[in-house]
């Protein structure tokens, strides 16, 4: 199992990275900020204008480091990338089973049936946990509604019909979460169902920046074990859109972006200073709000949970290595069918 790396996010404008031997040095106005040994990082994820050495970025890319490009906004720009590496014959089959219809019907059926089990796990919770019975009722209808979705996936004959399932739990998990919002929900942090490009409130844009940063670590893992990102089952293929990122991403919007999300609200950890609403009404994190965000990702990270398959307790960060390496082994053959995350 690859061994979870450390990732490194910048978001100080004016930044400077360079090469300093075998470590990574950050500078701001030619004053070292930071100094960390390269072998500590997986992968470096830069908001803006930071700047990065030539020499830096070729050690990077000898490495196998991705260096990671969004803007102030954590909205993905570019990821560099080395030579392709990995094992030609699990990318051949792959490559086939993206083409086999029942394989490719089976594995957008398991990334689903993961994500609807995990969204009904956190509406659940918070059923029990609320004090109010029309916010507990609303979470336990959808979570009924959500299991008959469950039901509806075993029965789904083709991947459109998956793809139609999913969209209709997304909408009822969505078309709730407010009800999980225990702080100002009227006007702070007001919400009436998913939105993006751009998020139109602060739920939506604090949502937007967290898919942004755990899709870039399924990416990572997808990579890791020698598999295509941009080559999907449950996504369809698209110039430039990592397929298979965004496959594994949904077995983790909720127990990891969501409640992570809902955390920082209800806790009071994110208020009115951390979002700034632009021209046209667009919401997004301030940079104060990013590095609330950022830290607290981390920390997340670090948590423990017990892996359902393994029977043995795991890092946060390392579940989607750990869900990508199971994707390879059942596409090698080695095991029978991809079992996704499922969160107890």
């Amino acid at each position: 199992m690859r061994q979870l790396l450390n990732t490194l996010y910048v978001t100080t404008h004016p930044a400077y990275l360079r090469l300093e031997g075998d470590t990574l040095c950050v500078e701001v106005e030619r004053e070292k900020k930071l100094q960390v040994p390269l072998h500590h990082l997986g992968a470096l994820v830069l908001f803006g204008d930071v700047l990065v050495s030539p020499a830096l970025l070729r050690r990077c890319a000898t490495d196998q480091r991705s260096v990671v490009l969004l803007d102030r906004n954590g909205r993905f720009s570019a990821r560099l990338e080395g030579p392709v590496s990995g094992n030609v014959l699990l990318r051949r089959a792959h490559f086939l089973a993206s083409e086999h219809a029942g394989q490719n019907l089976e594995l957008a059926r398991s990334f689903v049936a993961g994500k609807i089990r995990n969204s009904r796990h956190v509406l659940l919770r918070g059923a029990r946990d609320s004090r109010d019975d029309a916010d507990r009722n609303a979470l336990r209808e959808a979570a009924r509604h959500l299991a008959r979705n469950l039901a509806g996936l075993r029965g789904a004959a083709s991947t459109d019909s998956v793809r139609g399932l999913e969209g209709d739990a997304a909408r009822v998990y969505f078309g709730v979460l407010r009800h999980l919002i225990r702080v100002d929900r009227r006007v702070l942090f007001a919400y009436e169902g998913r939105n993006r490009r751009p998020p139109l409130d602060r739920i939506n844009a604090l949502l937007s920046f967290l898919y942004s940063l755990v899709l870039h670590d399924c990416v990572s893992a997808v990579e890791g074990v020698g598999l295509d990102p941009q080559i999907g089952f449950l996504h369809t293929l698209r110039p430039g859109r990592p397929a298979l990122g965004l496959d594994l991403l949904e077995e983790f919007r909720a127990v990891i972006a969501d409640r992570l999300a809902l955390t920082l609200i209800n806790r009071g950890q994110l208020g009115e200073a951390d979002f700034e609403t632009r021209t046209g009404g667009a919401v997004y994190l301030t940079e104060q709000g990013r590095r609330t965000v950022l830290t607290n990702y981390q920390l997340r990270k670090q948590d423990e949970l017990t892996h359902p398959l393994l029977d043995q307790s795991v890092p946060v960060g390392l579940l989607p290595h750990v869900q990508a390496r199971l994707l390879a082994r059942a596409l090698r053959g080695d095991m029978e069918g991809y079992l996704p995350f499922l969160m107890r």
